[in-house]
C-alpha cells in the first residue's frame, strides 16, 4: 500500500516540472493563484476541473480517496495543468509523508519493506532543503501573525490616507482686465479614511480631513484667477483643522443589491461611478483640473441613501437621494425640507470600457445654487444670482474604451435645464469679474451646456506612469431669460503622472483657459501644478 502511495504520488507530482512558473497576466485563475490551499478533500469529485478522462486521474483519486494526502484551492479547483513550485511540491511531499507515518503507527500487520523505506529515506533526503526551508517559513509566518495580533490597531479596522502637496501658480491678466494677482504657492490635502467591516461584505468609513488652500471658497487659483475655471480638483481648506466631512456605510443585500447611507460628505461619486477610467478621476493621480477630472454632474451630494441594482452582470442602476444640510433642523433645512439632489444613473461596463447616461434634479432655497459644481462660469453656477430659488435638471453621458492596454479614450457631456423658484432683485454675474442688479421673476429659466474628451496612456514610460491629454468646454449659458453668455471657453489641459514606486507619484500639470468666463474680452489663463501624492 505504501508501495502504491508512492507510486500515485510520482505520477501526479514528479511529470510535472518542479520550476517556478507564474500564472500569466490573463489567467482568470491568476488572481488567486497564490492563496492558500483549503482543507483536505475526502473525494476527488469534489475538483471542479478534474474529468475521469485527465489522464492522471487515477492517481489523483488513489490519493485524494484512499490516503487522504491532497488539498485542493479555495474555489474548489484542482488546477492539475498548472507548472508546480517545489515549495508546493515540498508541501504535497510533506502531506504524503505525514500520512505514512499515520499509516505505519496504526498498522497491524508489516506494511513496509526496505524497498519502500529506502524510497521514503531517498526523498527525505533530495528534499531535506525544501523542508526545512518550508518549516523556516511557517515558524516565520506564525511569528509576525503573532506581532499583528499584538500590535494591530483594531480587528475590524484598517487605514486608508492620501497626501496630496502642490506648488501652483497662474499667468495672465485676471478676469476682469486687472492685473495678474497670482504667486508661486505651495499647498497640501491630506485625508485619513478609517474603513471598518464587519460581516466581511460590509464596509463603513469615516474620514479625517485637512487642509490649506487659503480661500473661503473654492481655491486659492480661482480667488487670484476671478474664475473657478483654474480650480485645483483638490483644492479645499480647512486652515489645517482636522475635522470629520464624511461618513459612508455600504452594505449589500443581495448579490444583486446594495445600498449606501451617509449623514454628511455623501457625493455622488460615493453612490455611483463617474464612468471615467479610475487612473483618471482619482483627486492624487489624475487629472489635476477640477473641471477635467470627471463630469460636473457627478459634483453634488450631502447627507443621505441610495441603492445600486445590479440588473445584469454588466448593467447597473443607481437611485440616490442627497439633502444639502440633512443634519441641520432650521427652516430651509433638514433631510426633506432643504436643498437636495437626486440621481438615477444607468451604466454599462463591458470588458473594454463602459458607457452610462444619468438624470439628476436638485433644487436649492437660496444661498450659491452651485449648479455647475464651480467647474465653469460664476453665471453657470448661479443663473438668477445667489438669492434666488433654483431647481436644476441635467441629463448627462459618459464612457470610455480602452484600445489597448496603453491607449484610453475617455469623454462626457451634459445639458441643464435651471429653472427660478422665487422673484426679486439679485445681483447677477456680468462675466468680468462684476455683478449687475436684475430683477427675476419666478418661472424664468436658463439652459448650460458642457462637454469634454480625453486620450490618456496608461503605463506609458514605465509601469503605473500616466500621460494624458484632454479638451473640453467648461460650463457655458447658452440660453436665458435673465442674462446668457456670448461666448464659450476652451480648456486645454496636459498632465504626466509620473510613479516613483507604489505609494509614490509625481505629476507635472498644465492647462490653459481660452475666453476665460465665457468672455473673449478676459485674459487668457494659464495653470502650471507640480503635484506630489502619498497613498498608503
Amino acid at each position: 500500500m505504501i508501495k502504491t502511495l508512492f507510486y500515485s504520488f510520482f505520477l501526479l507530482f514528479l511529470a510535472i516540472p518542479a520550476v517556478w512558473a507564474a500564472p500569466p497576466e490573463d489567467d482568470p485563475n491568476a488572481a488567486d493563484a497564490n492563496r492558500s490551499l483549503q482543507g483536505q478533500v475526502t473525494s476527488v469529485s469534489q475538483f471542479s476541473d478534474v474529468q475521469p478522462t485527465d489522464w492522471a486521474f487515477g492517481a489523483l483519486q488513489s490519493l485524494v480517496e484512499r490516503y487522504g494526502c491532497i488539498a485542493g484551492y479555495p474555489n474548489s479547483t484542482y488546477r492539475g495543468n498548472r507548472a508546480l513550485t517545489r515549495y508546493e511540491f515540498a508541501a504535497g511531499l510533506n502531506a504524503c509523508l505525514d500520512r505514512i507515518n499515520e499509516l505505519i503507527s496504526t498498522a497491524t500487520s508489516d506494511l513496509v519493506n526496505k524497498q519502500d523505506l529506502a524510497v521514503m529515506q531517498k526523498l527525505q533526503q533530495d528534499f531535506a532543503t525544501e523542508l526545512t526551508t518550508l518549516r523556516g517559513r511557517v515558524d516565520t509566518l506564525e511569528a509576525h501573525t503573532a506581532t499583528l495580533e499584538a500590535q494591530q490597531f483594531s480587528t475590524t479596522t484598517r487605514l486608508n490616507a492620501q497626501i496630496i502637496t502642490a506648488i501652483s501658480d497662474t499667468f495672465g491678466d485676471r478676469v476682469g482686465g486687472d492685473r495678474d494677482e497670482s504667486n508661486l504657492y505651495f499647498s497640501n490635502r491630506g485625508r485619513l479614511n478609517f474603513e471598518s467591516s464587519f460581516t466581511g461584505k460590509d464596509l463603513l468609513r469615516v474620514r479625517l480631513e485637512f487642509g490649506n488652500f487659503a480661500s473661503n471658497v473654492g481655491s486659492q487659483i480661482a480667488a487670484a484667477t476671478g474664475t473657478g475655471m483654474t480650480r485645483l480638483n483638490f483644492d479645499y481648506d480647512s486652515n489645517e483643522t482636522l475635522f470629520v466631512p464624511h461618513i459612508r456605510y455600504y452594505f449589500p443585500v443581495s448579490d444583486s443589491l446594495n445600498f449606501v447611507v451617509g449623514p454628511t460628505g455623501i457625493g455622488y461619486t460615493d453612490i455611483s461611478t463617474t464612468v471615467t477610467p479610475p487612473t483618471i478621476a482619482d483627486d492624487g493621480n489624475g487629472v489635476p483640473s477640477l473641471f477635467g477630472s470627471y463630469s460636473p454632474l457627478f459634483r453634488r451630494g450631502g447627507g443621505g441613501a441610495a441603492a445600486n441594482w445590479n440588473i445584469t452582470k454588466d448593467l447597473v442602476l443607481t437611485l440616490g437621494y442627497l439633502a444639502n444640510s440633512p443634519n441641520v433642523p432650521s427652516g430651509s433645512n433638514g433631510l426633506f425640507d432643504g436643498g437636495y439632489n437626486a440621481l438615477a444613473h444607468l451604466a454599462y461596463y463591458g470588458k473594454q470600457g463602459a458607457i452610462g447616461v444619468a438624470y439628476s434634479h436638485g433644487y436649492s432655497p437660496g444661498g450659491v445654487p452651485d449648479i455647475s459644481a464651480g467647474t465653469g462660469s460664476v453665471l453657470s453656477n448661479a443663473p438668477f444670482g445667489n438669492n434666488i430659488a433654483t431647481s436644476n435638471d441635467i441629463v448627462g453621458t459618459q464612457g470610455y474604451y480602452r484600445f489597448s492596454p496603453n491607449f484610453q479614450v475617455h469623454a462626457w457631456g451634459g445639458y441643464i435645464w435651471a429653472n427660478a423658484k422665487s422673484s426679486g432683485l439679485s445681483d447677477i454675474s456680468n462675466g468680468r469679474g462684476g455683478t449687475d442688479s436684475l430683477f427675476v421673476n419666478n418661472g424664468d429659466n436658463a439652459n448650460v451646456w458642457f462637454g469634454a474628451i480625453g486620450v490618456s496612456f496608461p503605463d506609458v514610460g514605465g509601469r503605473g506612469n500616466l500621460p494624458g491629454i484632454l479638451f473640453g468646454i467648461p460650463p457655458h449659458v447658452s440660453n436665458s431669460d435673465v442674462r446668457q453668455e456670448r461666448d464659450n471657453a476652451y480648456h486645454i489641459e496636459a498632465f504626466y503622472r509620473y510613479r516613483l514606486n507604489d505609494n509614490i507619484s509625481v505629476t507635472p500639470g498644465f492647462w490653459v483657459i481660452l475666453n476665460p468666463e465665457n468672455d473673449s474680452s478676459n485674459d487668457t489663463q494659464y495653470v502650471g501644478v507640480l503635484r506630489t501624492t502619498f497613498d498608503f
